[in-house]
């Protein structure tokens, strides 16, 4: 399973609340500190409902 470097490149303030809870369930806790996931479709799901709030990288591991 891939797995993917995900950090916050823009800030969720005047966002809608699902877009904040969306962050929040992805691990992302401020701006620029990077999470590594697993690519679960669930997980792909919430980073194409954030995708430009968040800067993913694929991690070659």
């Amino acid at each position: 399973m891939k797995k993917y470097k995900i950090s916050q490149t823009r800030s969720s303030i005047g966002r809608p609340e699902k877009q904040k809870r969306t962050l929040k369930a992805l691990g992302l806790r401020k701006l620029h500190n990077p999470v590594t996931l697993d690519g679960t479709p669930q997980v792909l799901g919430m980073i194409d409902k954030v995708k430009h709030l968040v800067e993913v990288e694929e991690v070659k591991a």
